[in-house]
């Protein structure tokens, strides 16, 4: 049984029940008594009721294991949240253990070598290069915001960047490792490319994190590995109250849309997430192209990093799901078809503009913060004629939000933009699992679960798979916030 080790103002009020012991620590120094280091802990730096941050750390075995180191998004505060120092001596960290490669679960992890953390990096091949991307990615972003705003207060420089990069030491799934007592495995999480569970083995007890939890439905990728016998699980909760409505009909929602836009004659905008997103939805326009169902349109994809990231998925095709790795053992050319043109300059990505309706673009930010595709729906958004398609979830503030919420206008780049296009979503290419899945992998592993901590959702999605887990399952669960720490 998890024990939660209470806090208030000035200090952390870490204690334990059986036996009445009373033991202070400083909430930001990370320096713990010794009693209590004897016994395993895990704290809560980000995803605590909150879907972005993704930060956990394991102390185990005299070992200080960091899961995940992910930037803090899609909201007012976030930047500054993202600058303030580690709670925890990053250089005390033995090693840091990532789960899959979307930046809030790795934006931060230049930042944390910056503040002298020196340990290995543990992830999958693929997370690692897919990581390399969205960190280079997410610097030159970085850099510009700076220079637009004349600020000098980098997250991390260039140099940290790299040295973090030559950490990384990847692991083949169910490949067992050691951080010294501390045994650990990666499982298919079936989310992304190359995402992981992390399975531990701590004293007799085995601590499974999900990350996130892969939705049974991927366009590409075999569903994830089944969790079994596992004593406390830390499960994401994304999607910890809602039921994706499109799984089995999302193909044909897409592909109406591309009709609808070419019998109008308009423009349908995709934002996209450059990891998984992309790739699947440029998979099923090569299938609807190859079996004639939909006209010929134009396809661009503009985005650099997704172009990228889609020939890191050509180098995995082992890691696709059997039915796409006999395809792909047909034609080796899954994300690639006549009318698909990809813009990598900034020249290329305006020359869109000169090519008439009807056309498709797909390009980032999948939450609409940022990106090329402000560009086109700064120019898009105001034609009756054209159609937005939102493909993934989109964080509380972000103008993806406020579109889904129905908004009559939003602002991009300064300007107010009338929304007269139409607005449509299709939940079923989500790549996290919902809470019917969320139950199911609870459920697999009942039998053992000591405790679940729900993570890496909203308040109310936190709070009620908590509930869910207590009324359904009689297991001890909590949805942690921020900075809190439990003995297991």
């Amino acid at each position: 049984m998890a024990q939660k080790l209470k806090n208030n103002r000035e200090k952390w009020r870490l204690y334990k029940k059986q036996t009445g012991i009373l033991i202070l620590a400083d909430s930001l120094s990370g320096v713990y008594n010794e009693t209590m280091a004897q016994k395993p802990t895990i704290s809560f730096y980000g995803g605590a009721q909150e879907v972005t941050g993704s930060c956990y750390l394991l102390e185990a075995e005299s070992k200080k294991i960091l899961v995940d180191c992910g930037l803090f998004q899609g909201y007012k505060f976030a930047d500054e949240k993202n600058k303030k120092p580690f709670p925890f001596k990053a250089s005390e960290v033995d090693a840091l253990v990532v789960t899959h490669a979307h930046i809030d679960h790795v934006g931060r992890i230049p930042k944390l070598y910056k503040e002298g953390f020196r340990g290995i990096i543990y992830a999958t091949a693929p997370t690692r290069d897919l990581a390399a991307l969205m960190l280079e990615d997410a610097h030159g972003i970085m850099e510009h915001d700076c220079r637009e705003c004349s600020e000098e207060d980098f997250l991390y420089t260039l140099n940290d960047l790299e040295g973090a990069l030559k950490l990384f030491h990847p692991l083949e799934y169910h490949q067992k490792e050691r951080i010294g007592n501390v045994e650990f495995q990666f499982l298919n999480a079936g989310h992304i490319l190359g995402s992981s569970f992390v399975k531990f083995s701590v004293e007799g007890k085995s601590i499974v994190f999900t990350g996130d939890v892969g939705a049974g439905s991927s366009v590409l990728l075999p569903s994830h590995d089944e969790l079994r016998d596992v004593n406390i699980l830390i499960i994401e909760s994304a999607y910890g109250n809602r039921i994706h409505k499109h799984v089995g009909d999302k193909s044909l929602l897409l592909e109406r849309a591309i009709e609808d836009i070419t019998q109008k004659k308009g423009t349908l905008m995709i934002p996209v997430f450059s990891t998984e997103r992309t790739q699947d939805i440029l998979y099923e326009i090569n299938e609807m192209l190859e079996h004639r169902r939909i006209p010929d349109v134009p396809v661009f994809l503009d985005s650099p990093l997704a172009i990228k990231t889609t020939e890191v998925f050509k180098r995995y095709p082992h890691l696709y799901s059997e039915d796409i790795q006999k395809k792909f053992q047909e034609h080796r050319h899954l994300f690639d078809f006549k009318h698909l043109k990809t813009t990598q300059t900034v020249e290329e990505s305006k020359s869109i503009n000169d090519v008439k309706p009807p056309k498709v673009i797909l390009a980032g930010s999948g939450m609409m913060t940022g990106g090329r595709i402000l560009h086109h729906a700064e120019r898009y958004l105001s034609d009756p004629g054209s159609i937005l398609l939102i493909v993934g979830w989109q964080s509380p503030g972000s103008i993806g939000r406020r579109l889904i919420d129905k908004a009559t206008e939003v602002k991009i780049h300064g300007r107010i933009i009338p929304v007269a296009a139409e607005i449509r979503s299709i939940d079923g290419f989500s790549a996290h699992a919902d809470e019917e899945e969320l139950k199911d992998v609870i459920a697999r592993t009942k039998d053992l679960l000591e405790h679940v901590f729900v993570v890496q959702g909203e308040q109310a999605a936190a709070l009620n798979l908590v509930q869910v887990v207590k009324d359904h399952y009689g297991i001890s669960a909590d949805a942690p916030t921020f900075g809190e720490k439990f003995e297991i």
